[in-house]
């Protein structure tokens, strides 16, 4: 089997190696790649939201509505998107400014918040959706599907092993 072709990475690796020779450049390699394929993707995903008045951010909220039946705690948004408390209603007060969510007091916690998905916001969810499905398959079309496959299985191996809680508080 020939060896790949070289990417950006690999000339960054090449340099590593000639001044640091002997260190270990796996995980540097796979961080790297990792962030560059995410950068292809959500640059894409950017261009065709663009035309919707669209931010990734706000697909993300709008698209984690949808899957949760449209009415979540302002918690779970909080931990999906991984924000602040303050940065997640900063985001959620922007949505409902353009009626995309309402805000309600849960009646059996007065304590929790919660958001919900308007009739504008769930038609602006599909469209939204659609535009990403569309940019993901566009950015990964010119892949293999079983090169595709693989990636996903391993991916997923790798976030169930960084997202799963550590044990014994390390």
């Amino acid at each position: 089997m020939p060896d790949p072709l070289p990417d950006r990475v690999e000339e960054i690796l090449a340099y590593l190696r000639e001044v640091e020779p002997g260190r270990d450049l796996l995980a540097k390699a796979v961080a790297m790649r990792l962030r560059r394929a995410a950068h292809y993707v959500n640059t894409e995903i950017r261009r065709r939201l663009t035309p919707l008045q669209m931010d990734l951010w706000e697909m993300e909220l709008l698209s984690t509505l949808l899957r949760e039946g449209g009415r979540v705690p302002i918690g779970t948004l909080q931990d999906v998107a991984q924000l602040t408390p303050g940065a997640i209603t900063n985001r959620i007060t922007r949505l409902e400014r353009v009626g995309h969510v309402a805000r309600t007091i849960d009646p059996d916690d007065r304590r929790q918040v919660i958001v919900s998905l308007t009739e504008g916001g769930r038609t602006h969810a599909g469209e939204v959706i659609e535009a990403n499905d569309q940019a993901q398959r566009a950015t990964l079309d010119r892949m293999d599907p079983a090169i595709l496959l693989r990636l996903a299985d391993d991916l997923r191996t790798f976030l169930v092993a960084v997202e799963v809680p550590r044990r014994g508080g390390s």
